[in-house]
């Protein structure tokens, strides 16, 4: 499997090193006049991520875009999280500074597909991933992040039975690490996000090699975590220093081991590995696999993001229709999270 990598067609000219403080400060400027908050994704381009009022995970972004006192909000991230913002905040304005920035974890299912499923487990509970069109979350009773998807399920196991049929998608990796979890059986949908199972056992057995005393930090939905643990359980991986965490569990491991001079493997997108580096600069943090970078994450960058505030363009808004279906799956996330 190949791993999307950066190209020109996805990317604007080449941008200097000296030009970048003073169009973060005009993009805080405008930022200001426009009434906007700024909210960026983890694996944003370190830039963006400099220039935001809030960076985080998808469930820390979600309750950003709830609470945003501010009308106007500007999503630098993909184009589903933006979708959220405005299902969420419907009476601001959602801004996204690249409109074809999307997500191939989303588009491996669509609301069709869902409504199909359905129909062949009709007592079934329907989890998604956030990580999904509004269309889906639409058609879905709990939405998860990385961060809560076994809270959530395990909250579901306890209110609506043991015995409850789950049908969990659209990432079978999350899933997986769910099932392994609790040790529970899901109905699981065979999607994935290509940059995350694109980091397979042989990169994380190198760098291991390369790096024998560093702490392994690994995405759920990494191709190889269901090895992982696998490894773990039969005693073939040494259990300690092996952390299975969000992108928001690895900023507070960067926070607990922030004092201590140690190295730690990050087996996720690229992007995560400049806030962690600023949470705790005495910590080497070293890439599972240096091309597991999301071009669509990467589209966005400080002359779109400026654009889009000059002139207000790219409005992201959902059908009220399908947002009232949605809003409460995803309010059920946030709730449990």
């Amino acid at each position: 499997m190949n791993l999307p990598m950066l190209d020109q067609a996805a990317t604007s000219a080449p941008l200097l090193l000296e030009n970048i403080p003073a169009l973060q400060a005009e993009v805080r400027a405008l930022a200001r006049e426009r009434d906007a908050v700024i909210l960026a994704h983890n694996y944003q381009l370190p830039e963006i991520q400099d220039v935001a009022d809030y960076v985080g995970d998808s469930l820390g972004l979600s309750r950003q875009a709830a609470s945003a006192d501010a009308r106007t909000i500007v999503f630098c991230g993909v184009h589903f999280m933006a979708e959220t913002a405005s299902i969420l905040s419907p009476d601001k304005r959602v801004l996204l500074p690249d409109p074809d920035a999307g997500c191939s974890l989303a588009d491996s299912i669509t609301a069709q597909q869902l409504r199909s499923w359905k129909r062949q487990h009709p007592d079934a509970v329907v989890v998604m991933y956030v990580n999904t069109t509004a269309e889906v979350k639409a058609e879905t009773d709990y939405c998860v992040t990385s961060a809560n998807a076994v809270d959530v399920v395990a909250h579901i196991l306890r209110e609506h039975g043991e015995d409850t049929e789950i049908l969990f998608g659209p990432d079978m990796f999350l899933g997986a690490y769910v099932e392994k979890t609790l040790g529970c059986k899901l109905t699981v949908w065979n999607g994935e996000c290509h940059v995350h199972a694109g980091i397979r056992p042989d990169h994380i057995n190198a760098v291991r090699s390369a790096h024998p005393d560093a702490d392994f930090l690994i995405h759920p939905e990494c191709g190889c975590s269901t090895s992982v643990m696998e490894y773990v359980a039969s005693g073939d991986v040494e259990s300690a220093g092996v952390y299975m965490l969000s992108t928001g569990g690895m900023l507070d491991y960067a926070e607990t081991h922030g004092g201590e001079r140690r190295s730690a493997i990050v087996a996720t997108e690229v992007g995560m590995l400049h806030p962690l580096r600023e949470a705790a600069p005495g910590i080497d943090f070293i890439a599972a696999n240096e091309a597991a970078a999301c071009r669509f994450m990467k589209m966005i960058t400080l002359p779109k993001l400026l654009d889009c505030l000059r002139e207000l363009r790219h409005e992201v808004k959902v059908d009220a229709s399908v947002a009232d279906r949605a809003r409460l799956p995803i309010e059920r996330m946030i709730g449990i999270g």
